[in-house]
């Protein structure tokens, strides 16, 4: 697990440094003279660093122009090493990840980086893998009463690993976008009235269960998608 740990921070370092650098490469664009603005503004942001990356800016620094296609180019070569980089950090937790939890990384809209969170977070919190009921309270995944007169209503939990929380949460959206079995649930529980927010909630609670019982090595067989927080 401290392997996982460490590549992820090498990782998560060079992807905040990649948008950095993007948003950087954006604000020059928007204040570069008017023939470089128009000639780079319609491109595509991969095709854009290529473009930039290759360019010839020339030596003369001393013109404003020149100048920022130097600094452009600089910033999209540097945008490629660190893409380069995160690659490889993403092949390496790739492998561990395999290794290490193979049923997790299997589950349907879990990637290697949501599943290297939630592995440790469970790593670093073994007394709340008693049950999967402290699992999503670690999570913040567990729905709190939130009623009020005749309205019957739950919202998520604020507290625990809010990381853990955020792996949780990219899941089922994942899922709602590719998975059949979590779009035929959305539109089942939307025409029983029951808001987006409301259903993210209930498919979060049942991922943090299921997510529970593969770390914990109490998986059998799929189950279908009809439980509900």
């Amino acid at each position: 697990m401290e392997a996982v740990r460490s590549l992820r921070v090498v990782r998560r370092s060079a992807v905040k440094a990649r948008t950095q650098t993007i948003n950087q490469i954006r604000t020059l664009i928007i204040t570069a003279p008017s023939e470089v603005r128009e000639q780079l503004r319609a491109l595509a942001p991969a095709e854009l660093i290529k473009h930039l990356a290759r360019s010839r800016p020339g030596a003369q620094t001393s013109d404003p122009a020149c100048a920022i296609r130097v600094a452009l180019r600089r910033l999209a070569r540097r945008h490629q090493y660190l893409t380069t980089e995160i690659d490889d950090a993403d092949a390496e937790l790739k492998t561990l990840m395999t290794q290490a939890a193979p049923e997790l990384v299997a589950l349907p809209g879990v990637g290697i980086e949501t599943a290297a969170q939630l592995l440790i977070t469970a790593g670093d919190n073994p007394e709340r893998l008693t049950s999967e009921a402290s699992f999503a309270h670690l999570c913040a995944a567990a729905p709190v009463p939130a009623s009020s007169g005749r309205t019957n209503r739950h919202r998520l939990h604020r507290g625990g690993d809010r990381r853990a929380n955020h792996a949780l949460h990219m899941i089922p959206l994942v899922r709602m976008r590719y998975d059949k079995r979590t779009q035929e649930y959305v539109a089942r529980r939307t025409t029983e009235g029951m808001s987006k927010k409301d259903i993210l909630r209930c498919l979060k609670r049942f991922i943090a269960r299921e997510v529970y019982k593969h770390l914990t090595g109490q998986h059998t067989s799929p189950k279908p998608l009809i439980e509900t927080a």
